[in-house]
């Protein structure tokens, strides 16, 4: 005998009336359905009524449906709650309002203890003396001159950018920068504007950065137009060429170097499965730029070096040099 399910019953083998699985499987949705059943009446009337109206299309109606465990929030047992429960009862906590709110701050400014602060702004103040007492000692031995190297601080203005990393070698972005280091800002820019080099595009934007950065700044190039315009000044660089310098405030590149970054990772997949491992470099350009002051004064200054190692270099007959080693006597 074979059951819907599947499963073959030898009755001759058992004594015992095989009950299949499915008779077995109750709950309380089938129970609710079963007693639906029963209940319907199934006279000749009934029959014929369902036949010709549609009765058996009707839905059954679930008696009973069992929902689920009520979740409980902040229990330690439950994996969605946590270990802090929030107390649900009491009353609500009122918001300070703006007048509370500026009286707890000015409160809190007036109780600071100043000596906690100290230990964040001053942690060494006896370091912090020792250098106040030297400088001052400085001072008073230089009797107030200032050395060479911080007076042009104070008087020349200069400004240092750095780009992100290109993705190029530095044999290639090498010969970019030498090829604006000396120039104007805006020669410098249009060099590269119609340069053919691939890399010439980040150096470009790298330039026009650099120039905002240093206009906005450190306040370069602004004294064209609160100044009457000078005479043009012809400079000798140390190349050995000329160069007509109109307004001393122009910018210009005064040094331009190229930095090696950390290698990228790339694969080249060629013919017959074979994979290889690239390494792109990338590189980063560094850009100082610095007024037209700067190159006036330097070549000044070699002017006036050259200007003495000439003098020195003077020969005449007779040394012109105190007479010492007087006689009153004739010394033949």
């Amino acid at each position: 005998m074979v059951y819907p399910s599947g499963q073959l019953v030898r009755t001759a083998a058992r004594t015992v009336s095989f009950v299949p699985r499915r008779t077995l499987t109750s709950t309380a949705i089938r129970y609710a359905l079963n007693d639906g059943e029963s209940k319907k009446p199934t006279g000749l009337f009934s029959s014929l009524k369902n036949m010709f109206s549609g009765g058996s299309s009707q839905k059954h109606k679930v008696a009973h449906r069992p929902s689920a465990p009520k979740k409980e929030d902040g229990l330690g047992t439950s994996i969605f709650g946590s270990d802090f429960t929030a107390p649900t009862t009491g009353p609500m906590p009122s918001r300070p309002t703006g007048e509370q709110q500026k009286e707890s701050i000015s409160g809190k400014l007036e109780d600071r203890d100043l000596s906690r602060l100290q230990v964040g702004l001053g942690p060494d103040p006896k370091a912090q003396l020792r250098w106040e007492r030297k400088m001052a000692v400085r001072e008073v031995r230089k009797r107030g001159r200032v050395p060479t190297k911080v007076q042009i601080k104070r008087t020349e203005r200069e400004s240092l950018s750095k780009s992100h990393w290109i993705k190029t070698s530095l044999k290639k972005l090498g010969p970019l920068a030498r090829q604006i280091a000396g120039k104007n800002i805006d020669e410098a820019i249009l060099q590269m504007r119609f340069s053919n080099k691939k890399a010439a595009k980040d150096v470009l934007e790298h330039l026009e950065h650099a120039k905002n950065v240093a206009i906005v700044r450190a306040g370069m190039g602004l004294g064209a137009s609160n100044t009457e315009p000078s005479k043009p000044i012809t400079v000798i660089l140390k190349t050995g060429e000329r160069q007509k310098i109109a307004n001393p405030t122009d910018i210009y590149v005064q040094e331009a170097w190229v930095n090696r970054g950390p290698y990228g990772y790339e694969m080249d997949h060629r013919a017959r499965g074979q994979i290889n491992r690239m390494r792109p470099p990338t590189t980063s350009l560094s850009v100082l730029l610095k007024e037209e002051k700067t190159r006036i004064r330097e070549w000044e200054d070699r002017e006036a070096k050259a200007q003495r190692e000439r003098r020195s270099q003077l020969w005449t007959q007779l040394p012109d040099r105190k007479v010492s080693a007087q006689n009153q006597y004739y010394s033949w």
